[in-house]
């Protein structure tokens, strides 16, 4: 299974986030398939890359609970529902 999650990077205390697709047995900083965005919590920016997201969302990624919270906040969650073939 597919996992949209977060990959950890930067020195002790001043971390930062990359959002990634990855195989659910791969370790949390092994090697993603696709590189979907990017946070930083210290000031809260978030990058996304929605074109891809959108993509890996409709062919079944799950998100992990936090980059579902990031999403909704993005609204990217809006985007793959008017995307959908009804």
């Amino acid at each position: 299974m597919i996992k949209i999650r977060l990959k950890r990077f930067g020195k002790k205390k001043e971390v930062s986030y990359r959002i990634v697709a990855m195989q659910s047995t791969t370790r949390r900083d092994g090697r993603p398939l696709e590189e979907l965005g990017f946070y930083n919590p210290r000031n809260d920016e978030i990058k996304l890359n929605t074109e891809a997201l959108v993509k890996r969302l409709q062919q079944g990624a799950q998100p992990t609970d936090t980059v579902r919270h990031l999403l909704e906040k993005a609204n990217i969650f809006e985007q793959v529902n008017a995307r959908t073939p009804s």
